[in-house]
């Protein structure tokens, strides 16, 4: 009992005496102890810490109080969550098992540093707490035959509404507790393990698994679309055993990787992931105020559901009514012919320096403004003005590119006529050819199309150099340390429950290394088994690095145009290879971040890792299978299905933008783009623009490291303006202004408030806006023919050079412009 209390919870004087022994970024030495410990970390708040007062279990709210396993705590904190309360459900079992007399009162445990932690997380834990039930199961395999099979389906039609992790999240509770109130308690027994369809009240642990279990099932499988362009853009048709092979592999590498790199990104208590404390604030709202009334102000549950619904009715007029206000290029709508007007001041193929708009749908289009830290949102605003804003206007006026020719901002390339570049054009027999390709035309880029692969070159280089500056110490530290060895509150709980076994991780990526060379070679990809492996050590070099970014800031960075560039220049003019080695390259880094910040979602609620991984591994497995179960029926019995003319909207547009993409970077290549003499070659320097951009602000950080330098990110500022187009600057403008209104305004002045709300606001908006798509699109949008509103506020945005692509220059018929020789 005596070791088990000693590994729970260490005085703070024994964790502070810890902390000063950690190895150390190399700051001057004069610098006190704290900002050492959390010197590359810019979301620890040093104001707030050294005035933050010691917690004390004798100003302990009763209420809080809970007991439970062989350790009771006893505290108050923001967030008062089902794990908390006496009156938590044990089974009977383990009620027998259960001794209070041997039970022993140890020092409450301190809080997270983090207060964005601290307002969504609870720092109490009960192990007794039911957590693997038949309504687990249940549920979990229900979620990932259904919205798989439900998701790869709709989004051949447009417009479409995907089912979120969100809806999922909101769902799940009523289901369950429908569950416990109508299911008998009989027991049964599946491969040997007895269980009992009803044990009890659903509780929150429950949730928060099925919650883990549906998260990684919500995108399906990438080898849908390989498959897809395949058949329709190739005429190569594979059969459904061929698929599954390939989307195993792809889709259960990237949960080997996070079980790598669980110690780096996970166990850190500065890897804080706030995309995860929306979904816990949510879970612990629910639970906590189930059934329950509270007034001395209102429930974070009620404000949760206001908000929702306030956000649901809301998204009917800019989503619907009055879409003018969705898009709000008001501006232009004074001078819709204006073209410079409306480069500048669009929305759709201009700068949008409108500066807002009334659709939260646009507001939140790069991340929640309420979940992104104040610090990020002025990194990314900060290089978006310069490179979109300033830059790009002037490049654009001297008609760098012969950008004159075209929009100013548009999110696809154009031909030598300023016309939208026709892939057919230069296909034969689902192959390129060079023939073609010389007598039609090379390929050209919108002004902000262009700088923004700049931007997104260098930010590859960026996060490399950028996690070797500021990160090496912790990562060669991170290697030889175990859960044990962590001292934040939240790690030291979850050591009650066995890790898992890094040979698990281990052997699932053997297997599915080798399912992944039997399918290439299998489905006649065209990829060598070195560019295979080479996908694999690329995604497996960008997990930590991208990994940091997301856990910190939010913002995910994805490798397709890093990977179509490598793989268009490797193996040219071989389409499918390039979309698999994309999707290699792209999904096993992507999947490793959902897993891990789905790992990271157990670690704050305390769920048992095996369970965990068991789970996230059999829904994986079931999530292929629905997913080309799902496209395979869509291509059998819709009619028409991928036809501009398909009378219920199944014209495939995302899987047209998927299969152009093939024919560009699997065709035309990389090299025709921006090698020597090509147009943008310049281009190519920026890789090491973004190796050379985080040294000088590293070390001014090192120099001043109580000054704002500290808070100097260049990943994370290049990121933002990588999603140019189709974002513009009105979705950045407005985002900002929300930011600075709640993640800098709220959080400094009504600090309080910010704890208690700020994520339940967020969530609540999301979920408003997602619930009115969905009946927007079954209600108005999916009936034959649909129903449409037209009118003034409707149709003003429409009729402007900005939604027209209007260009500067406007060629006469039968004129082009650029080279006259290409090859």
């Amino acid at each position: 009992m005596e070791a088990i209390t000693r590994n729970i919870s260490p005085t703070v004087s024994s964790v502070a005496r810890l902390q000063h022994r950690q190895s150390l970024p190399d700051v001057p030495e004069d610098v006190d102890d704290e900002l050492m410990a959390h010197f590359n970390d810019p979301n620890y708040d040093f104001d707030a810490a050294s005035s933050t007062e010691s917690w004390s279990s004798e100003d302990a709210d009763e209420k809080t109080k809970w007991t439970g396993g062989s350790v009771t705590y006893s505290g108050s904190t923001d967030v008062d969550t089902e794990s908390q309360l006496s009156s938590t459900w044990r089974s009977p079992e383990s009620k027998s098992k259960l001794d209070l007399s041997s039970q022993t009162h140890v020092p409450a445990p301190e809080e997270s540093p983090y207060p964005e932690v601290r307002a969504a997380v609870s720092n109490t834990d009960d192990p007794e707490m039911l957590v693997n039930t038949f309504r687990v199961w249940f549920l979990g395999i229900l979620f990932a035959l259904i919205v798989p099979c439900y998701n790869t389906v709709i989004v051949l039609r447009m417009p479409f509404v995907l089912i979120t992790s969100l809806v999922i999240q909101l769902v799940t509770l009523p289901l369950g507790k429908l569950m416990e109130k109508v299911l008998p308690r009989w027991k049964i027994t599946v491969f040997g393990c007895s269980m009992s369809l009803n044990p009890g009240p659903f509780t929150i642990k429950e949730h928060a698994l099925i919650s883990i279990m549906a998260n990684v099932v919500v995108g399906g499988t990438p080898v849908t679309d390989i498959a897809s362009t395949e058949s329709f853009f190739y005429g190569n048709n594979w059969p459904i055993g061929k698929q599954f092979l390939l989307g195993l592999s792809c889709q259960i590498l990237g949960f080997a990787y996070a079980g790598v790199v669980r110690q780096f990104l996970v166990w850190p208590s500065s890897m804080i992931w706030p995309g995860v404390l929306v979904r816990t604030a949510m879970l612990n709202t629910m639970h906590r105020t189930y059934g329950t009334k509270e007034t001395k102000h209102m429930s974070r549950l009620k404000f949760l559901y206001l908000a929702c619904i306030c956000s649901f009715i809301w998204y009917w007029v800019p989503g619907y009514l009055w879409t003018g206000l969705s898009i709000f290029n008001w501006v232009c709508w004074i001078a819709p012919n204006n073209v410079v007007v409306n480069s500048l001041f669009g929305t759709l193929n201009g700068l949008g320096m409108g500066l807002f708009t009334f659709d939260w749908s646009m507001v939140s289009i790069l991340g929640s403004p309420l979940v992104v830290p104040w610090w990020a949102q002025v990194n990314m605003f900060g290089t978006f003005v310069f490179v979109i804003w300033f830059l790009s206007p002037i490049l654009w006026a001297k008609n760098v590119w012969y950008s004159k020719f075209l929009p100013l901002s548009a999110p696809l390339g154009f031909d030598n006529t300023g016309l939208p570049y026709d892939p057919s054009a230069i296909i034969t027999d689902g192959r390129f050819d060079q023939a073609k390709y010389e007598q039609y035309s090379p390929m050209f880029l919108p002004m902000t199309f262009a700088i923004t692969y700049g931007t997104i070159f260098a930010t590859y280089t960026a996060v490399i150099v950028h996690t070797f500056l500021w990160y090496r110490h912790d990562i060669k530290r991170q290697f030889t340390r175990s859960l044990a060895d962590e001292r934040d509150i939240h790690s030291r709980l979850m050591m009650a429950y066995p890790e898992v076994p890094r040979y698990w991780f281990a052997g699932l990526g053997i297997v599915a290394f080798i399912v992944g060379v039997i399918s290439i070679e299998v489905c006649k990809t065209g990829l060598p088994v070195w560019a295979f492996i080479l996908s694999l050590i690329i995604s497996f070099v960008f997990v930590v690095p991208s990994g940091i970014v997301m856990a910190i800031t939010n913002q995910p960075m994805p490798l397709s145009t890093l990977s179509e560039i490598i793989i268009g220049y490797m193996l040219p003019g071989r389409p499918l290879a390039t979309m698999v080695f994309k999707s290699f390259t792209t999904n096993t880094a992507s999947q490793a971040q959902v897993y891990v910040s789905d790992l990271k979602m157990g670690h704050y609620m305390k769920i048992p890792p095996r369970l965990m991984f068991t789970g996230q591994v059999v829904t994986s497995i079931i999530a292929v299978i629905s997913s080309i179960v799902g496209q395979h029926w869509a291509f059998t019995h819709i009619e028409d299905i991928c036809t501009p003319t398909q009378k219920d909207r199944f014209t495939c547009p995302m899987l047209d933008t998927y299969a152009t993409a093939s024919v560009i970077w699997g065709g035309i290549g990389p090299a025709r783009l921006f090698s020597k003499g090509t147009v943008y070659y310049p281009l190519i320097f920026f890789f090491l623009i973004g190796a050379v951009l985080p040294i000088p602000f590293y070390y001014l950080a090192r120099r001043y490291p109580r000054s704002h330098w500290r808070y100097v990110h260049v990943p994370v500022a290049l990121l933002g303006v990588d999603m140019v187009p189709p974002a513009n600057g009105m979705n950045f403008s407005s985002w900002f202004i929300v930011g600075i209104v709640f993640q800098w305004f709220m959080r400094r002045y009504h600090f309080r408030w910010w704890m208690r709300y700020t994520y339940l606001l967020s969530t609540g908006l999301d979920a408003g806006v997602i619930f009115g798509l969905i009946a927007i699109f079954l209600v108005l949008q999916l009936p034959k023919n649909g129903v449409t509103l037209s009118w003034w506020g409707n149709n003003v945005w429409m009729k402007t050079a900005d939604a027209l692509g209007t260009p500067l220059n406007v060629l006469a018929p039968g004129q082009t412009f650029g080279p006259t020789q290409w090859s």
